[in-house]
């Protein structure tokens, strides 16, 4: 059994748990974890073996457009001018399409937002998938799913020093409490796929970019991708540390591969 199928095994066990207890509806599934984890992938292999019939998209898939963002940083900070943070997700949008996916027949049809990360946009709403009918379990993945605000503490790195007087971070925190945490509550269960070290981290953000671009990173996109991860530092390191409130935690080691289950 390969790495990602034991983790989609692991997801399907919980899925199944939850709709014992809730056959009358739609089970909501969250599965969190770091950049390069294998979460995405792990719920796409269970959404291709239909079984049940699984409704998927992510936190990644509601993002705010660039222009959002850009009025996001004028209003708080300039550092929302990137995306990822807490802050920089529509989650109006994200909880308008469980809602739907929910209340769904069998002759329903509900488009599940995408965002195109090449061009930093959301794609148009006409090129959205359809999804249709009723999903048994709708699954939705995200990197700080279930996150609980982190305590501030001195700049753990380059970017956290551009915010001197704390505001992007104390920013976030009041995000997570105030409009984040209400939606981690919707869900009936959340599987954390916990990496073993925030270095390895950044080893599974670069392998992912390489696999995308079908070579190796140049120095500077290396040298862009170390920057960019500054931005999720901070949080990832406190999910590692316990700042969750995810159901099952699954120890993964450098290479994935699953090391225990802790509920």
């Amino acid at each position: 059994m390969s790495d990602v199928t034991a983790v989609a095994e692991i997801i399907f066990g919980v899925i199944q748990q939850q709709r014992a207890l809730h056959a009358d509806r739609p089970v909501l599934i969250g599965v969190a974890g770091a950049q390069g984890s294998g979460k995405t992938t792990a719920c796409q292999l269970l959404e291709m073996s239909n079984r049940p019939r699984f409704a998927h998209f992510s936190l990644d898939d509601v993002y705010w457009s660039k222009e959002e963002r850009a009025d996001l940083a004028r209003l708080i900070h300039p550092l929302f001018v990137t995306r990822g943070p807490p802050g920089t997700h529509d989650l109006d949008l994200a909880n308008a399409t469980i809602a739907a996916l929910m209340r769904a027949s069998a002759k329903s049809e509900t488009r599940l937002p995408r965002f195109d990360k090449a061009r930093d946009e959301p794609e148009p709403k006409s090129d959205w998938p359809v999804y249709r009918g009723r999903p048994e379990a709708i699954l939705f993945d995200g990197w700080c799913l279930g996150a609980t605000a982190p305590e501030d503490g001195r700049p753990l790195n380059p970017v956290e020093s551009i915010d001197s007087d704390g505001r992007w971070r104390n920013a976030q925190r009041v995000f997570l409490q105030d409009d984040y945490a209400p939606l981690f509550a919707r869900f009936d269960a959340i599987v954390y796929l916990k990496p073993s070290s925030w270095d390895v981290v950044r080893r599974w953000r670069g392998e992912q970019e390489a696999q995308l671009l079908g070579r190796a990173l140049s120095a500077e996109e290396s040298a862009k991708l170390d920057r960019f991860v500054m931005h999720y530092e901070r949080i990832t390191r406190s999910m590692m540390a316990g700042g969750h409130v995810a159901d099952v935690v699954v120890e993964l080691d450098e290479e994935r591969r699953v090391l225990g289950v802790a509920k």
